[in-house]
């Protein structure tokens, strides 16, 4: 086993480390050959075998004439995830609703190891395509749904957070510094919600509101939309007063769940 100090825990198992790999690669593509593994992951192509036999013996991937892909197990792997996360229905049908009424992207998110994951995506009928789907995830400093969830995170953890943020702009409005990040939480604490200024995506913009139950924040509900639609006043208006409907639903019905 290889050790890198740096890793979280102080340590990192290579073979783990190289499955794993195999398995983003397959995420992204239809599907692989050997060959093609070796080559996009810089492994011998015995090595790539020697992993993908085992993968395929625990039915993590299929093989077939055209090479490897991911097996259906992993659809019940991500029900599984989702049945963790508390009050899924109810989530799926706020998500849901919202994006009926406002003919926009309505988005669920949750911090995980320092980023936002998307936990669920809805489009309304007027809705423009984005990157994000369920299971990815973004930079919490740059997206709406992630600098509302950080705000309302202990105090402790959000420091944590905001120590290990890389900070890299993925726009020209983007947030590129600790001290410019925290005036933007204390502002999302004293208005309710959060707004994602062409932060993330140029043309873009999104609101979102907390969403929390006691001193615990489960996530965090948006909208998003073309800045041309998503004005400054509507942002902070007829959007804003949107999400924040939903999150109040949400946490309603967690609450006497």
């Amino acid at each position: 086993m290889n050790a890198d100090p740096n890793s979280e825990g102080g340590r990192k198992i290579r073979s783990v480390e190289i499955s794993l790999n195999i398995i983003d690669r397959l995420q992204n593509e239809d599907r692989l050959t050997v060959g093609e593994l070796a080559r996009t992951l810089d492994h011998s192509k015995s090595t790539i075998h020697n992993h993908l036999s085992t993968l395929e013996q625990r039915r993590m991937i299929v093989r077939d004439e055209t090479g490897y892909r991911l097996s259906l197990r992993l659809l019940d792997m991500a029900n599984r995830v989702r049945s963790q996360v508390g009050n899924y229905e109810v989530i799926n049908k706020e998500v849901e609703t919202l994006a009926e009424e406002t003919g926009e992207i309505a988005q669920f998110g949750i911090e995980e190891h320092g980023m936002v994951s998307y936990f669920e995506k809805e489009r309304g009928n007027n809705s423009v395509e984005t990157a994000s789907r369920v299971g990815t995830q973004q930079p919490i400093y740059s997206t709406s749904l992630g600098k509302t969830i950080l705000a309302f995170l202990p105090a402790d953890r959000v420091e944590e957070i905001v120590a290990e943020a890389s900070f890299e702009p993925k726009t020209t409005r983007t947030i590129t510094s600790s001290d410019e990040l925290y005036e933007e939480l204390e502002r999302i604490r004293d208005q309710g919600y959060g707004i994602d200024n062409e932060e993330n995506i140029e043309g873009l913009r999104c609101v979102s509101a907390p969403v929390t139950s006691g001193d615990t924040v489960l996530g965090a509900i948006s909208l998003t939309g073309p800045s041309s639609r998503f004005t400054h006043d509507k942002l902070h208006d007829e959007l804003a007063d949107a999400v924040t409907r939903a999150a109040n639903v949400i946490e309603l019905n967690t609450k006497f769940s």
